[in-house]
């Protein structure tokens, strides 16, 4: 079984990421979202514990097939504990993937044996993401064509 591991805070979890994992599963038998937990530098609008439920209701249409935990290691550490040899990275500007190469290079020093799949955006998802639904929250504003069917926002 090809299990691939999906890192990020997902400070919240987009369409962005929903189709991110939509397509990991035509590669992978499984995706294992890994979010990172409260005790981090990054500031969160939401707790691990409401990431974890907010993504678990995100995709439930893919249920058996995706998994959701919290994590607070090294992504490949997190990866040789799954049993994983892969990292899926959503990919949306040339920014993101400057940044996302040099992610994947580093984790590949540091253990060769994990790869880092990247999936570049659809062209409708580009512009969509977190910090912009993060914003648009805080202004009381309508959030719903920036997350996925089904998910709930839980403060």
């Amino acid at each position: 079984m090809k299990t691939a591991i999906f890192p990020g805070t997902f400070d919240p979890f987009t369409i962005g990421h929903f189709d991110v994992v939509q397509r990991a599963l035509r590669i992978f038998d499984k995706v294992i979202i890994a979010t990172i937990g409260d005790n981090r530098n990054k500031q969160t609008l939401f707790s691990a514990e409401a990431r974890i439920n907010m993504i678990k209701q995100a995709v439930q249409p893919c249920a058996g097939k995706v998994e959701v935990v919290i994590y607070d290691t090294m992504t490949v550490d997190f990866c040789r504990q799954y049993h994983s040899h892969f990292i899926i990275r959503g990919i949306r500007t040339l920014v993101d993937y400057n940044f996302e190469n040099i992610m994947a290079q580093a984790n590949q020093r540091l253990s060769p044996d994990i790869d880092t799949v990247f999936f570049p955006s659809r062209p409708e998802h580009a512009y969509i993401c977190s910090s912009v639904v993060r914003d648009i929250l805080l202004y009381h504003g309508d959030v719903s064509a920036f997350i996925p069917k089904g998910m709930k926002i839980e403060f």
